[in-house]
């Protein structure tokens, strides 16, 4: 089985609504309360700390899923780099796409694990 099997883009397609953003509009700051992650369906999403350039994230990507699977305050800021289509996805919504898709759950945990690989070369 290859990783191509579950895609993100099935969140778009589960009956959740979409929300419209424009460039520069702020998602979730540092350090609040987390109750939902991501999908990007269309544009850009920057994720910084401080003034710093974390990533920038692309269409079929997720973010806000660390805090959601902890329950811990949003670890950094994510802002529309460019006018941008994202679905968010509560954690009721998250345990059913796991419970029903596991491989879901699997790619998820990949996408935490080469983020943590990119942090730690940084180190």
């Amino acid at each position: 089985m290859t990783d191509d099997l579950v895609d993100f883009a099935l969140l778009s397609h589960n009956g959740i609504p979409a929300r419209e953003l424009k460039t520069g509009e702020i998602i979730f700051r540092e350090g609040d309360p987390a109750t939902e992650m991501y999908l990007i369906e269309k544009g850009s999403i920057e994720i910084r700390l401080g003034n710093r350039l974390l990533g920038t994230l692309g269409p079929d990507s997720i973010f806000g899923e660390m805090a959601l699977i902890d329950s811990s305050a949003r670890s950094a800021t994510a802002v529309a780099a460019t006018d941008a289509t994202i679905i968010p996805v509560s954690e009721y919504q998250f345990l059913f796409l796991v419970s029903n898709a596991p491989r879901f759950a699997l790619k998820v945990m990949r996408v935490l694990v080469e983020r943590l690989r990119s942090a730690n070369k940084l180190i």
